[in-house]
């Protein structure tokens, strides 16, 4: 594949400054995270203002599945410092209507409650099932749709999708491209740059050990240095390891990036 930001950071970064690692979650509601993550005892509206104080960003589950109110994103934004950003996963059925049928119609009532976050929303990452095979048509109306002011993520699940055609439709529209890793791939995904940051889901059931952390802050630390912003989310797991495997992932990066 000869897409050029395959792999390497390509592209031009923040002139001199050095991009920023967003690691966390996907989700943070986890009571049963304590006393690995969690202190022991912390419930409620305590656990985000824990994670947030560990963690730079969070990707919300909740949110696939219904709009959050505005009371509950105020909340959210209240226990969170400024710097800290959320990904929103798009709401499952508005997502479904929109890359199926006319998006226009359905962009605006699925973006309305994200907006609320102002600069504080990392991205919207809109996910296409793994069932749903390529169609660049629906890909294409769904990229003209998408406001320029709401920073977009694809995850276009079907394998039919990878392929330099896609990628540059997605550059070209300024989404960025959600590189995912499962456990039934033989190897780690490919890291690909379309957008203004660099996105990947690290997906695996089993915990990371130490060298595949390594590794991937190995792959990471380039784009960091030429000026990219990345965000990293690890699937959430029922004792809180994938919460310090994201600490510890931003640990390793930094390392290389202050060494560098």
């Amino acid at each position: 594949m000869g897409f050029p930001g395959g792999g390497s950071p390509g592209g031009s970064g923040s002139s001199g400054a050095r991009g920023r690692l967003y690691a966390g979650t996907s989700g943070f509601s986890y009571a049963d995270w304590a006393p690995r993550f969690y202190p022991a005892g912390t419930r409620g509206d305590a656990l985000l203002a824990t994670y947030a104080g560990r963690l730079d960003a969070v990707e919300l589950n909740n949110t696939f599945y219904q709009h959050p109110t505005e009371a509950r994103i105020a909340a959210w934004l209240a226990a969170t410092p400024a710097e800290f950003r959320f990904v929103v996963k798009a709401q499952k059925g508005g997502s479904f209507r929109a890359f199926r049928a006319d998006p226009s119609a359905t962009i605006e009532w699925l973006l309305r409650p994200y907006r609320l976050f102002g600069e504080r929303l990392g991205s919207v990452l809109f996910r296409v099932p793994g069932d749903v095979a390529r169609g660049d048509a629906r890909l294409d109306a769904l990229l003209a749709a998408w406001p320029h002011d709401v920073p977009l993520t694809v995850e276009l699940q079907h394998g039919s999708w990878l392929d330099d055609e896609v990628l540059a439709r997605v550059a070209a529209a300024g989404a960025a491209w959600c590189s995912t890793d499962l456990d039934e791939l033989a190897a780690p995904p490919r890291l690909f740059r379309t957008g203004p940051f660099l996105y990947l889901r690290l997906r695996r059931t089993t915990a990371y050990d130490e060298r595949q952390l390594a590794a991937w802050a190995d792959r990471l630390a380039p784009f960091l240095e030429d000026g990219v912003d990345a965000y990293v989310f690890f699937r959430h797991d029922a004792v809180g390891e994938a919460a310090l495997a994201a600490e510890r992932l931003a640990g390793l990066v930094r390392e290389r990036v202050t060494a560098g």
